[in-house]
């Protein structure tokens, strides 16, 4: 299935059906008076996040949604039939936003989720409804309101414990394919991680997801190579793992241009945790990594983590690491949830 994380679409809620204006007419009843039914209501335009979906592909298809006009109302009190509801499903982790792209409407983050986005006209009343004593035969009745229109766009983010970036061929997709299931594509030149990609990594007993994106290169904020329009992927992650390639000779400017990079689309995402790790060691003589690792170090400012995702040393170090380091992010959130909750 190919992956499809932004998507367009026009929405219309259905008008409400016409009252209707009418009189009794049957044998012996010389005033029978008005009759009249309300019209029925129009559909609503609703979205929400299902489970087992993680692209937006259907909404390549069909980009127009448009529930159903409510019924006129008919004579003999008869209420005109409300429009049926027409329902987005889209995944988890969906942002629904105005045709300018930046005003959030709806933040779809958990299955189950659902938004109204434009609520059905109300029926018009029929003339049953003016009759009053001075008025006992009413010859009007009211239209329906109409549906609301909007056009709509659809980004999704997906959902991860934690995500990788780095530069491209700095190894994130043999490492996604070592702690995994997940089976990307793996070659020996750059971009050959064209979307992301999802897997779930299982390290004594717990389990997280781990999210990888195509590689940044110095200038993505400004459209380059494929640009940063991939990491809104990893805004939602606890935590992040930045991969250097242990073979370039210039581990710490590479380190620094991704980091430029993150702080260029979003000062909130270059805040978040970060484990800073050195992969492709096997390719490396002892005095070699020892002295990338320390350059390495002085650029992330922090400790680094040494691994090769392509022969596994190293590796379940660093998930130990990342487990550790999701519980930590985490913490605050569940705590403030716990503190929010009602008390008897």
């Amino acid at each position: 299935m190919k992956f499809l994380d932004l998507a367009r679409v026009e929405i219309r809620s259905g008008a409400g059906g016409a009252g209707c204006a009418s009189f009794r007419r049957e044998k012996f009843i010389e005033f029978g008076g008005p009759d009249g039914g309300d019209g029925g209501r129009g559909g609503d335009v609703w979205v929400e996040a299902v489970a087992g979906l993680n692209t937006l592909i259907d909404f390549r298809y069909r980009q127009h949604f448009f529930a159903q006009n409510g019924r006129p109302g008919m004579g003999a009190q008869r209420t005109g039939r409300d429009g049926a509801d027409v329902v987005l499903r889209v995944p988890a982790g969906t942002e629904i936003l105005e045709e300018d792209g930046e005003t959030l409407v709806a933040d779809l983050v958990r299955a189950g989720e659902r938004v109204c986005l434009a609520r059905g006209g109300n029926g018009g009343w029929g003339n049953l409804r003016f009759a009053s004593s001075t008025n006992r035969a009413p010859r009007h009745a009211n239209p329906g309101q109409p549906g609301v229109e909007r056009r709509l766009r659809l980004r999704l983010k997906l959902i991860a414990d934690a995500g990788l970036v780095g530069l491209p061929n700095a190894g994130k997709s043999t490492f996604l394919a070592r702690t995994t299931n997940a089976r990307p594509k793996i070659a020996d030149y750059p971009f050959t991680t064209l979307a992301p990609g999802l897997g779930v990594v299982a390290v004594d007993g717990q389990e997280f997801v781990l999210a990888d994106i195509p590689g940044l290169i110095a200038g993505a904020s400004e459209g380059r190579g494929l640009g940063d329009q991939f990491l809104g992927h990893v805004e939602r992650c606890a935590v992040l793992l930045h991969l250097v390639d242990g073979t370039s000779a210039t581990v710490a400017q590479d380190y620094r241009t991704v980091a430029a990079e993150l702080r260029a689309y979003s000062p909130a995402l270059a805040a978040k945790p970060r484990l800073v790790a050195l992969n492709k060691i096997d390719a490396l003589d002892a005095r070699t990594r020892a002295g990338r690792r320390r350059s390495l170090a002085r650029a992330a400012g922090q400790p680094v983590l040494a691994l090769s995702a392509a022969t596994g040393e190293g590796v379940t170090a660093v998930l130990r690491a990342l487990v550790a380091a999701i519980a930590a992010a985490r913490a605050p959130a569940a705590g403030a949830a716990e503190a929010g909750a009602w008390q008897p």
